[in-house]
């Protein structure tokens, strides 16, 4: 028997025949993923909601127009009321995770406020809403080719434009998905 596969750290790719609204043409970043299950961010679903108003609903304006504009995220179907901000580490925030040496998730409201003073992470994307799999949920849907992963880049999470991200991530791993069929077959 092998060592099971975890994928904390990687992107992973919706294939196109996955129809499931909340995750088609979507690209999560895999935060932690053990025995127990994963928890991802979808990294290319916008809310209509903005850092700004975010900020206001915590009574904390933004003194940084630019902080202020930011898009938030749709970060999964799973608690719409929580906001989980992935971002460079640097600061020590209440409660973070170190994803890997490059992006940290903190869901604590120092961050907030850090970043509504103009003070917090210089790369960050503020997400509401989470992905999650039960224990081996996810190893079974990769088994029915419904997800592709590759390790993460930082410049997918930071830099790509969000309607890029999904054929970004995907080239990653030498994919084009726009010439993948919708279907998968086993032989």
């Amino acid at each position: 028997m092998h060592e099971p596969t975890y994928l904390s750290n990687h992107l992973l790719i919706a294939m196109p025949g996955l129809a499931d609204p909340n995750f088609a043409r979507g690209v999560t970043l895999i935060c932690k993923h053990d025995a127990d299950g994963a928890l991802g961010i979808m990294i290319n679903r916008l809310s209509e909601l903005t850092v700004g108003e975010i900020l206001d609903q915590v009574g904390l304006p933004a003194h940084d127009p630019g902080v202020g504009a930011q898009p938030v995220y749709l970060g999964g179907p799973v608690q719409t009321d929580r906001g989980f901000v992935l971002h460079e580490p640097g600061a020590d925030y209440v409660w973070r995770y170190p994803v890997s040496p490059l992006v940290t998730m903190t869901t604590s409201r120092d961050i907030l406020v850090a970043m509504a003073e103009g003070r917090g992470p210089r790369a960050a994307l503020v997400a509401i809403g989470y992905a999650g799999w039960g224990a081996g949920q996810l190893e079974e849907e990769i088994r029915q080719n419904a997800w592709l992963s590759v390790p993460a880049e930082r410049s997918i999470l930071f830099d790509t434009p969000i309607e890029q991200r999904w054929q970004a991530a995907a080239q990653l791993a030498g994919i084009d998905v726009r010439l993948l069929t919708d279907y998968a077959g086993h032989a």
